[in-house]
């Protein structure tokens, strides 16, 4: 499942908006086993786990965009709609954190 999220941060606000969110969530979250490993400053690697069911992927950091992949597992899939819009109105929450000066 793939998903776009625009933004129009400088790069380092960008990382700095996903690192910000990523540590919130582990610690909000712990008991999904939230996962993150940077595989280089432009792309994360997540996971977590939801009713014994691992969920991983990955989110791009772009010029303008946040360009998240993860791999839903069949069953979950009836569920993708509304997982992508809690997710984008997440991101958004956290741009204009930054925005703000908040982060």
């Amino acid at each position: 499942m793939k998903h776009v999220v625009s933004h129009d941060l400088d790069e380092a606000q960008a990382k700095k908006v996903a690192e910000s969110a990523f540590d919130s969530y582990k610690a909000r979250f712990s008991e999904y086993k939230p996962s993150v490993t940077w595989a280089n400053d432009k792309r994360a690697d997540i996971s977590f786990s939801v009713k014994g069911v691992t969920l991983k992927g990955g989110v791009d950091i772009k010029p303008s965009a946040y360009e998240l992949d993860l791999d839903v597992p069949f069953l979950l899939r009836p569920f993708k709609g509304k997982a992508l819009a809690v997710i984008e109105e997440e991101i958004k929450k956290w741009i204009a954190k930054a925005k703000a000066g908040s982060i």
